[in-house]
C-alpha cells in the first residue's frame, strides 16, 4: 500500500514519512548552527581580526535580535512564498553571510551580517517546524511538539559550541565556517531534488507590515545591547556614546508605544501585554535567562582564571547540559503528556533545579577543584533549563490566542536574548570587578608584612597569588548573592496562590473598613 504522506507536503511523494521528518530536523539544526559568529570562539576570532572581544559579542547578539524581530512576520512570509522557495533562498543567504563573517575585518558589515544571518535562521527554521507540527503531532498538541522544537534548538546550540571549539582547537575557527556552509550545501542540494512546490493557501502580499516598528524595535533592542556590552569598555555613564545609547533606546521607546496605540496594525499590538499571567510569564523568563548567565560569566572565569582549564575542558561540560536538556524535555513530555498533568509543578521544579546549581557551584569554588566535580551540577542547570523553557513555552502557547502568538513570541525572545542575558552579563561582569577590587584591598594592605614571613617569594608572585585568591574569594561571594535572590524568588514562586489569597483578603478587609467608615 501506497504510504499516505499529507503532513509534510513540501517533499515529493515518493519519500517516506520518516525520511522527511528526519531531513526536515536536519534542516532544523543546520539553520541553528548558523549564527553568524560563534561565541565560544570570540578570542580566537578577535585575534585574527584585530579587534575587541566585545565587537564579537555585538555581532553575535546582532544574530539574535534578527531572530527575535522577524517572529511577527514569519507566517505572512510562509502564505507568501513556496516552503522550496523559502530554502532555496535562505541556504545561499547563510552561505554569503558565513563568506563575509569570516573574512571582513568591518566591525559595522560584521555586526548587519549577523544580524542577517539570524533572520533568515530563523526563516529557516520555523519553515521546518512548521511544516512538521503535524507529523510530530496530528493532533497539534504543543505538550508533544515543543518538547521536540526544543531538543532541536537547545540540543544545537550545545553541539554548535563543542564542534566550534574542536575545530578552532584542532585548525583554526574558520573551520567552523566551512564546516556549516558544508552542511547548508548539503541541505540546499536537498531541497532541490527532494522537494517540489507546494502551497498550503492562496498567495499573499506582504503589504500592512509594520516595518517601522519593525526597526524602531530593532533600535531599542541594539542600544540596549551596546549599552551592556560596551559599558564597562566605556566606563558606563561616564561616557558620552554610552549617554547616548541609553536616551535614544528611551526616546525610541516612547515613540514605540505612542505607535502600538495609534498605528492601524502595529509590529506589536498591544492587546498581547494584557493577556492574563503573560506579564508573569516574561518575569520568570526574565529571571531565569539572568540566573544562567551565571554559567556562561562566572562558571567559565573559574574554569579558565582558576583552574586553568583550557577551551577543550571547558566546553566538555556542554555534554552533561546536552544530557541535562533531553531529560527535561523527556519530563515534560511525560507528565504533560503520559500523566496529562498541568505546567505549573514543572515551572517549580525548574526553577528548584536552576538554584541547585547556583548552590552547588557556591560550595565547589576552590582553587583545586576537579572537573568531573563540574559534571553533575551542569546536568541539574541542563535538566532545569529545559524543562522551564519548554514548561514557560507551552504556557505561553496556552495562554495568548494564535492572533497574538507570535507577536508574544517576539516579546518573550526580546526578553530571552536581547535583554536578559546580556543584562545578567553587564551586571556579573560590574559587581565581580567590584569585589575583587574590594577584597584584593583588604588582602594587599599587609602584603609587606607578609612579604617578611615568606622571603623567598618574590613580591610579584606573591602579589599574583593574592589576585587569584581575591578573585576566587569575589566568585564565590557572587555565587552566594545569586544564591539569596534566587532563594526569595523561590520562595515567592511557591507561595505564589498563598500570596495571592492574602492580598485578596487583606484587600477586602481594607475595602470593609472604608465602607464602614464611610
Amino acid at each position: 500500500m501506497t504510504e499516505n504522506r499529507p503532513r509534510i507536503p513540501y517533499f515529493k511523494e515518493y519519500i517516506p514519512t520518516s525520511i522527511c521528518f528526519v531531513m526536515s530536523m536536519y534542516f532544523a539544526m543546520v539553520f541553528q548552527f548558523c549564527g553568524g559568529v560563534f561565541l565560544p570562539t570570540s578570542v580566537q576570532m578577535s585575534s585574527a581580526l584585530g579587534c575587541i572581544k566585545e565587537h564579537i559579542m555585538m555581532a553575535g547578539y546582532a544574530s539574535f535580535i534578527g531572530m527575535t524581530l522577524i517572529f511577527p512576520i514569519l507566517f505572512r512570509l510562509k502564505f507568501r512564498f513556496t516552503t522550496r522557495r523559502i530554502f532555496l533562498t535562505v541556504c545561499p543567504v547563510l552561505i554569503a553571510c558565513n563568506l563575509i563573517a569570516m573574512h571582513t575585518q568591518n566591525v559595522f558589515i560584521l555586526v548587519v551580517t549577523c544580524f542577517i544571518s539570524g533572520f533568515f535562521r530563523m526563516w529557516g527554521t520555523f519553515e521546518c517546524f512548521s511544516n512538521t507540527r503535524l507529523s510530530v503531532t496530528p493532533s497539534g498538541n504543543f505538550s508533544v511538539f515543543y518538547p521536540v522544537i526544543y531538543i532541536v534548538v537547545l540540543e544545537s546550540i550545545q553541539l554548535s559550541g563543542l564542534v566550534a571549539t574542536h575545530l578552532s582547537d584542532w585548525a583554526n575557527w574558520r573551520y567552523m565556517h566551512w564546516f556549516v556552509i558544508g552542511m547548508l550545501t548539503i541541505v540546499w542540494l536537498c531541497v532541490l531534488i527532494f522537494t517540489r512546490p507546494f502551497r498550503i493557501a492562496r498567495k499573499k502580499p506582504l503589504y500592512g507590515i509594520d516595518w517601522i516598528g519593525a526597526i524602531l524595535w530593532g533600535i531599542i533592542l541594539f542600544c540596549i545591547v551596546f549599552v551592556c556590552i560596551y559599558g564597562d569598555y566605556y566606563d558606563w555613564t561616564d561616557s558620552p556614546i554610552i549617554r547616548g545609547c541609553i536616551v535614544t533606546a528611551i526616546v525610541v521607546l516612547l515613540i514605540n508605544i505612542n505607535r502600538m496605540y495609534t498605528c492601524r496594525r502595529p509590529y506589536i499590538e498591544p492587546q498581547v501585554f494584557r493577556y492574563h499571567h503573560f506579564p508573569t510569564i516574561l518575569f520568570l523568563f526574565l529571571m531565569l535567562c539572568l540566573f544562567l548567565t551565571t554559567s556562561s560569566v562566572l562558571q567559565e572565569l573559574f574554569m579558565s582564571s582558576i583552574l586553568q582549564y583550557d577551551s577543550l575542558n571547558a566546553v566538555s561540560l556542554n555534554w552533561f547540559v546536552f544530557i541535562g536538556i533531553l531529560t527535561g524535555a523527556g519530563i515534560v513530555f511525560y507528565r504533560q503528556v503520559v500523566l496529562r498533568k498541568g505546567y505549573k509543578l514543572l515551572i517549580s521544579v525548574g526553577f528548584i533545579l536552576i538554584m541547585a546549581y547556583q548552590y552547588y557551584m557556591y560550595f565547589l569554588i576552590y582553587p583545586t577543584l576537579n572537573i568531573e566535580s563540574l559534571y553533575f551540577p551542569n546536568f541539574l542547570k541542563g535538566v532545569g533549563h529545559g524543562i522551564l523553557y519548554i514548561s514557560l513555552t507551552i504556557y505561553v502557547a496556552k495562554t495568548v490566542p494564535f492572533k497574538h502568538f507570535f507577536q508574544g513570541l517576539c516579546v518573550l525572545s526580546f526578553i530571552r536574548t536581547s535583554i536578559s542575558t546580556p543584562l545578567g552579563t553587564a551586571i556579573l561582569t560590574r559587581c565581580l570587578k567590584y569585589m575583587q577590587r574590594e577584597n584584593l584591598d583588604r588582602q594587599c594592605w599587609k602584603i609587606d608584612e607578609v612579604g617578611e614571613w615568606v622571603p623567598d617569594v618574590p613580591i610579584k608572585q606573591l602579589y599574583a597569588e593574592l589576585v587569584q585568591s581575591s578573585l576566587t574569594t569575589s566568585l564565590k561571594e557572587l555565587f552566594g548573592v545569586v544564591c539569596i535572590i534566587g532563594t526569595i524568588l523561590l520562595i515567592f514562586i511557591l507561595n505564589y496562590k498563598l500570596l495571592k489569597k492574602l492580598y485578596i483578603s487583606f484587600k477586602r478587609h481594607r475595602l470593609k473598613i472604608t465602607a464602614k467608615i464611610n
